[in-house]
């Protein structure tokens, strides 16, 4: 079970998301771009980016937006966040290959393919990690033993 948070907080808490988000762009840009300045085809480019770019913003997120990331649940939290985002991501990815593949003269560009894509994925991408990957759970407590109903005569 999530611990509830009013709406204000939760508007506080996307946003925060959202700014790490543009990390995570800046970050899947600026990889992508080195390895298209490689040779590497946009596709591999984008794996390559994608990975780790999803690494970054599993740090910060961790660290600064949900504040829960500790040693002992690291490994359980890290893939937790790798399937919560691989969906969101796939989407991204998808939309990104689709949109590349088009050929049309703007849409094609990577560049652009992978702003469409990004932004897709963000709302998928906050609603796992909010909800699974990062979700604060409450310790479950033995249920209280119910009081037996003694019939007097």
């Amino acid at each position: 079970m999530t611990v509830r948070v009013g709406w204000r907080a939760e508007w506080r808490l996307a946003a925060k998301f959202a700014a790490v988000g543009l990390v995570g762009f800046a970050t899947d840009a600026l990889i992508m771009r080195l390895g298209l300045a490689h040779g590497v085809e946009p596709a591999w480019a984008r794996v390559a980016s994608l990975f780790c770019a999803m690494q970054v913003t599993f740090t910060i997120n961790g660290l600064v937006v949900f504040k829960c990331l500790n040693r002992t649940s690291l490994i359980h939290q890290w893939r937790r966040y790798m399937v919560a985002n691989g969906f969101g991501n796939f989407c991204n990815y998808w939309i990104f290959v689709t949109l590349v593949s088009t050929h049309w003269p703007v849409i094609a560009n990577p560049m652009v393919a992978i702003a469409v894509g990004s932004a897709t994925a963000w709302a998928i991408n906050y609603l796992g990690t909010r909800f699974y990957a990062f979700a604060k759970r409450e310790r479950r407590k033995a249920p209280a033993p119910t009081p037996r109903l003694v019939q007097r005569p």
